[in-house]
């Protein structure tokens, strides 16, 4: 695995970081074998006195091989990725847990349904730049934004996705380590760009239930499940 990854804490972060070093080192041995070539052809068809230029209508059989084995890599890669794509973006868990997640020039706006589990009711609960979830629980994201595209990305939960204005996209996590997150918007959303940073903490159960008593943000039925 790269060292230079962000600390996995999420359930799904381990397949992502999979394809992440399969893609990496295909494509690093890939680009060291084409300079090495490009270095020995150099050397090798060098001008030199008195040489003269031979007609080669080239190798179909190479031409074979470098035609096959880049595709057969590129499906293999797709057929990887398909059930981690999947896992991530289409079959979100059904969970209670379901936050609303705004975006608008330059911040983050998180809102919980409030104890009657539904959202646009007197009684949501909203921050601005922090949220809070449980360890180990999935916590469903609606991701939407305000005025431009923005991109919610939380990189130790190998999370990213747009917001849209005019649409609702939903995301998912679960995080497997207590601890605090930095959210940065990572999509040029104009000049306050830089300065859009929200966090995610992830909390025990129990602290977590205490702050739902206290902000009345999830209804009481649900805490601890």
């Amino acid at each position: 695995m790269l060292s230079w990854l962000p600390e996995n804490v999420s359930t799904y972060g381990g397949d992502v970081d999979f394809i992440f070093n399969v893609i990496y080192w295909i494509t690093t041995i890939s680009c060291v074998g084409v300079l090495a070539a490009m270095l020995w052809f150099v050397i090798r068809y060098r001008a030199r006195p008195g040489g003269r230029a031979v007609y080669t209508h080239g190798n179909v059989t190479l031409e074979i091989i470098w035609t096959i084995v880049p595709t057969a890599v590129f499906v293999m890669i797709g057929v990887m990725s398909g059930s981690v794509w999947s896992a991530m973006k289409q079959e979100i868990p059904d969970t209670s847990l379901v936050v609303r997640v705004q975006g608008s020039q330059f911040n983050w706006q998180m809102t919980y349904p409030g104890l009657d589990g539904r959202f646009g009711t007197p009684d949501d609960y909203s921050q601005e730049n922090l949220m809070r979830a449980p360890v180990g629980r999935p916590v469903k994201l609606i991701l939407t934004a305000k005025d431009v595209i923005h991109s919610f990305f939380v990189p130790q939960m190998r999370l990213k996705q747009d917001a849209l204005p005019g649409r609702e996209i939903l995301a998912w996590f679960e995080a497997t380590k207590e601890g605090s997150y930095e959210i940065p918007c990572a999509e040029l959303c104009g000049f306050g760009h830089s300065q859009m940073k929200g966090e995610l903490r992830v909390l025990s159960q129990a602290d977590f239930d205490a702050w739902v008593l206290e902000k009345k943000a999830f209804p009481q039925e649900m805490q601890g499940q």
